[in-house]
């Protein structure tokens, strides 16, 4: 008889950690992370992290005469992999908000509360509270409670210094407040606001320029590199946090009523025309004219490094806006100086025409005319 019996495999006693999970690591992460979540508190919240949901007292939407819930689900992409190579943890938590949040204030609604989902090939402790930490911060800059979320280990998917990270919120408008399509006409404003840089869209374009491998057509630089026009490391650069624009727009939503604004679009992936066709109406045209702006030089390194042409650059990256506020044309300038108010830069870089008429009017569409200063 040859072989081993059955039961003698396995004979060598086997535990979750020696298959990777460490329940240790993730309980000392949520004690870590606790003193953070109780910063991005809000009244409504009950109790604290720890319970097998997050509670929220939705007592407080009595005040509305037809509240309408809001939500948004998203993550920040592979920026993540910029976050791990710079060994920088604390800052990828503005970026999953921004991204978040602010695309439940585009349709007037106030961010009530936010849960994020953070998967590691390792629990690091110190690491997942570094996330933590910036997550809370960004929800108190937004307004938002941090009610709640999960931290998983996935040894054998991720590597043991790999994370992704993604997160929900909910917010709340009332009804007759809601902002959108609906509302725009012809003869409306297009408010700009700047983006910090590039925020969290487009990083597998600007990864492969800038850091994949001359062989496969990139520069090959690595992060630590000193870039003149950029006056920081290109890791520095590249790890700028997202512009979080919740409370300024949330603010310039009640000041000016939905008599002065009428759409607010969030610049993420597909860029600003593509994003600012989703808050166009049939029958109208949005027009952009570049030239009420210079991009950061980030976006123009990419450009030159990568020789990407302006057509994919301006589909991919945000170039600079970050948000667009359509506003009625006699409220524009009291909307720049109220968002300039909140630390943003703001201008106004357009219009909406009616749709037809000439090249720049083409129907439900955005064009981007003229050129950016300094950019050949």
């Amino acid at each position: 008889m040859t072989g081993q019996p059955s039961d003698a495999v396995g004979a060598r006693p086997t535990t979750y950690e020696a298959a990777g999970v460490s329940i240790d690591a993730g309980d000392k992460a949520v004690e870590l992370m606790k003193v953070w979540v109780e910063k991005a508190r809000r009244p409504e919240m009950l109790g604290g992290i720890g319970g097998f949901a997050g509670l929220f007292d939705a007592s407080a939407l009595k005040a509305f005469d037809t509240p309408l819930l809001a939500t948004s689900a998203d993550g920040v992409g592979t920026k993540v992999a910029i976050a791990q190579a710079m060994d920088v943890h604390d800052t990828i938590g503005f970026d999953l908000v921004g991204m978040l949040v602010d695309d439940l204030v585009v349709c007037g609604a106030e961010p009530l509360f936010l849960t994020d989902y953070i998967a590691a090939g390792r629990v690091v402790p110190e690491r997942v509270a570094a996330i933590v930490a910036g997550i809370a911060e960004a929800c108190v800059q937004a307004g938002c409670a941090l009610i709640g979320g999960e931290t998983a280990e996935h040894p054998g998917l991720l590597g043991p210094e790999e994370y992704d990270l993604a997160g929900s919120t909910t917010g709340v408008v009332e009804a007759a407040d809601l902002l959108g399509p609906g509302r725009v006409v012809a003869g409306d404003v297009l408010v700009a606001m700047g983006s910090s840089g590039l925020h969290a869209n487009g990083y597998s374009l600007v990864r492969h320029v800038l850091l994949g491998p001359p062989s496969d057509g990139g520069a090959g630089w690595s992060l630590d590199r000193d870039v003149e026009e950029l006056g920081r490391s290109l890791g520095e650069e590249l790890l700028i946090p997202t512009t979080i624009y919740a409370k300024a727009c949330l603010d310039l939503a009640r000041t000016l009523g939905t008599a002065g604004i009428h759409a607010m679009s969030h610049v993420t992936g597909g860029g600003l025309a593509a994003n600012l066709e989703r808050v166009l109406p049939d029958g109208v045209a949005g027009v952009v004219d570049r030239g009420t702006w210079v991009p950061q030089p980030v976006f123009d390194l990419v450009r030159r490094v990568g020789s990407v042409a302006r057509p994919d650059l301006e589909r991919t990256l945000n170039c600079g806006i970050g948000m667009v506020a359509v506003v009625a044309g006699s409220q524009a300038d009291r909307a720049v100086t109220l968002l300039r108010g909140h630390g943003l830069e703001a201008w106004i870089c357009g219009e909406v025409r009616p749709a037809g008429g000439s090249p720049d009017a083409a129907p439900g569409r955005v064009t981007l005319t003229g050129q950016h200063r300094g950019w050949s």
